[in-house]
Order: C-alpha cells, then structure tokens, then sequence
C-alpha cells in the first residue's frame, strides 16, 4: 500500500514523497539483504527518484539515480549531515571516524587526517606493501574451488596489521584471530534487525567487538606516541594540521577502529570481484598480466602501479558492477526537499551509488563486464557527473580512495604474476548484504600456479 512520508507545508510547491510501509518493526530490512538492487529497482518503477521506506525502526527515503544523489551528496542547503546518518546503522561500533562526523569538527579531523595520505606516505607504503603481500601469497595452495575471498579477506587484514599498524608485536595468532572477529563482528551489527544489546544477536556481539577493538589498540598506542614510523598507527599519532591541530588518544583509537574496518572490508571485495570477473573473461586477465610482466619487477613502485592502466580499468569496472558501499547515509537536520519532493527534519536518506551503477539510461548493458568503458574514447562515467561514485561524493567524498587504488593494483599485480585462474562464464556470486556484499561462497576460482619466482617471472 502506498502511503506519504509526511505533508508538505502549505501553499509549498513541494510534492509528498510516496513510498510503502514495510513489515512493522522490522520495514524492508530483510528485502535489502536479499536483494538490494531489486528492491531499488521496484521503488525506481513505482516512485522515481524518491521514495520512502522504513529500516531499523526510523523513517527513509530511497536517493536513487545521479541526480538526486548528487543533490543531497553535495549538499549545497546543508540540509542532511552525515555522521547521524551512518550512527543509524554503525555508530554504536564506529563512532569517531571521520565518515560519522559533521561540520567544523569534521573538517578538523580531516584537515588532519589528509596529512597521513599524501602522495609521499602513499609511495613509502606501497613500497612496504610488497614484502608484505608476498608473504603472504607464499602461503596460498591453488586448487580448483579455491575461496579466493575467504583468502583475500585473510590477506587485506593482515595486510592492514602490517601496513597501519607496523605489525603487532607481542600478539599471538590467537589474539589476532580475536581481534579480526571482532571486525567482523562489528561490520555485521550494522543491519541487526534486533538492535539491543540481547545475548546472541549480531548487535550484541558488535558492542563486545568494539571492547576488544578498542583495548587492542590502547594497548599499542603509548609506543607509537613515543616513536614515529611510518605506520598509519604512529602516522595519526604525530601528524597535525598546518594550523598545528593534532588527535587526542581517544581520536587515534576511534579512527584506527574505522580506518582498518574501511580499507580491509572494501579492497577485499574489489579485489574478489576482480578476480571473478579475470577468471571469467581470460582475455582481459591476459592483457592485464602483459602488462603486469612488462613492469619487471614483482615489488612496484607508486608510479608503476600508475602505469596498469588495463589493471585500473578492470579495477573501475568491478567497482561499478559491485559497489563495495551500496548506499549511503545521510539525515536531514532541518526540513528540506531533494528533486522538489518535501523532507522533513530527522528523514534519514539511503543514497545508493549501486543503483546508479546499474542504470541502462547511463551504462550501455549495465550488467556486461566491459572495462574500456573506462577508456578514454568512451568515458562512460563522464555522461553525468554522479553516474561513478564508489568512494561518494561532496565534503565527504572518501580520503582514502588513492590508498585503495593502489592497495587493490599492488595485490592483483602480484596475483597475475604469480598465478593463473578461472571461474565458470555462467558463474554469479551469490552476495550476501548483511553488511558490506561479500559471495557466502567464499568466491570459488580454479587456481594455478604459474611460477615459484615472480620476480624471475616479470622479468
């Protein structure tokens, strides 16, 4: 049954937004987690632009397409915050990140924060990446129904340790294995349907992994003030603003929570979907592998990784066909309107890139892997300004968008080196939107070794 989200003023020029009621206290929940695109889709063909639903007992309105995105993305009115947007769904787990923050105290934290990203930090961790990476690809045994994703997932959060936090020193596996569950903990709390803190629930054990994730990093965090590397752990502890700001304790510990869930979680899809898709057209995996040996070297530089353009084309196009954050949250703090549809103050709003990723009026065949969509003698993703937005848009368009790209580049370049694989052509990923989409099969690639020396290989 269709209802309206609220009335608009009157004498307004302003129409209602229409929309459906859902199951009581649950809403649509449980259609999201099925099938998010489809869900999205009915709300396009009954509604358009904006329409509202209910999720996790609040009021929302579904943002789909370029243009309605990029109006409440950009923001011009200032009408919708961020951060009580995403505290909706994971504030109790990552509160203190910059994405849940707002207004001056987020362009505080960023002014910050983009000291620990510039170009130089990003050449000096991919430089300490490699070692890192190859280590840890030493331990994969190809097989056919190999999980390349459970595989990844071990690999990016190891990878993070290494990376962020200059590995953790006295921690046994076994407390790393404590503390990459509570990740994932935390990352599934988010669309508990039952959002207390009841013995068993997803949301209860995302409150615990919080505990644990925030006494791990206190324990690490008197050495890194006393010393600097180049860590992003001892990065946060030491760098400030040009206007000489820096972070509290408490700031680094919020921040280290958010930014190793953020970079882990969305570069292991990405990559998986990279795989996938490599394993199902060979001969994009071939043209990307040339490229990958004509670099010589198994250990590539930052400028190197520039250099994979068919690499960052493929990289592109499986951002687009499986968006690693599929909506994004913003709520509305004064009453406003988005494409002439009246929001009330407190509408949170669903922005959803995925949607738009998957629209036939701006990609050709959207469901088609065609990465030279990309290439410049077809540019896809400029017909609108907002038709490509993995990494979102506006004053909160994401900080570590290049730290991703080259982390995704850096792993597959030595994957292509190292490895050969395949997926059966009619194979699709059975993905599962509890939190960020991942395949519950553990994404099952034929795997084969290609040589025991990439080095001697790439060369």
């Amino acid at each position: 049954m269709t209802r309206i989200l609220a009335v608009p003023p009157a004498h307004s020029h302003l129409r209602p937004v229409p929309g459906r009621s859902g199951i009581p206290g649950i809403g649509h929940v449980l259609e999201y987690i099925r099938d998010p695109l489809a869900m999205m889709q009915k709300h396009w063909d009954r509604y358009g632009e904006v329409s509202c639903f209910s999720a996790a007992g609040r009021r929302w309105i579904s943002v789909l397409g370029p243009d309605a995105c990029q109006e409440v993305l950009q923001n011009k009115d200032r009408a919708f915050v961020n951060g009580d947007g995403w505290s909706a769904l994971i504030g109790p787990f990552f509160h203190g990140g910059l994405m849940l923050l707002d207004s001056e105290e987020h362009l505080r934290h960023r002014r910050i924060m983009q000291q620990a990203f510039t170009r130089s930090r990003l050449e000096k961790t991919v430089d300490a990446m490699n070692p890192s990476i190859a280590q840890k690809l030493d331990r994969w045994v190809p097989s056919d129904g190999f999980r390349a994703y459970t595989a990844l997932k071990t690999l990016t959060l190891d990878l993070a340790t290494d990376i962020f936090m200059g590995g953790a020193e006295d921690s046994t596996p076994a407390e790393i294995e404590v503390v990459k569950k509570a990740f994932i903990d935390c990352v599934q709390a988010a669309t508990s349907i039952v959002r207390y803190p009841v013995p068993g629930t997803r949301w209860k054990r995302g409150l615990d992994g919080r505990r644990v994730l925030e006494d791990f990093f206190r324990h690490y965090l008197p050495a890194r003030r006393s010393r600097e590397t180049d860590d992003l752990f001892s990065v946060l502890c030491h760098i400030e603003s040009e206007a000489g700001q820096r972070f509290s304790d408490d700031e680094i510990v919020d921040h280290m929570i958010f930014l190793l869930m953020a970079a882990h979680d969305t570069s292991t899809i990405t990559i998986s979907t990279m795989m996938q898709y490599l394993g199902q057209h060979p001969q994009w995996q071939d043209r990307c592998r040339a490229e990958s040996l004509a670099l010589g070297t198994a250990a590539p530089s930052h400028a190197d990784l520039d250099a994979l353009g068919s690499l960052d084309l493929v990289m592109k196009e499986c951002l687009r066909l499986v968006s690693p954050v599929p909506v994004l949250a913003r709520r509305a703090v004064r009453d406003t309107e988005v494409r002439g549809y009246f929001v009330p103050t407190g509408t949170y709003a669903s922005v959803a890139p995925h949607f738009t990723h998957h629209m036939a009026e701006y990609w050709p065949e959207p469901e088609r892997f065609d990465p030279e969509r990309f290439a410049e003698h077809r540019r896809e993703d400029k017909v609108h300004r907002y038709a490509w937005e993995p990494f979102g848009g506006g004053v909160h368009k994401c900080l570590g968008m290049h730290f991703a790209g080259v982390e995704v580049k850096a792993i597959v370049h030595q994957l292509l080196l190292r490895f050969e694989w395949h997926v059966d052509p009619g194979y699709v990923a059975p993905l599962d939107f509890t939190s960020l989409p991942f395949p519950s099969d553990g994404q099952p690639v034929d795997l084969k070794q290609r040589s025991t020396d990439p080095e001697r290989q790439a060369v």
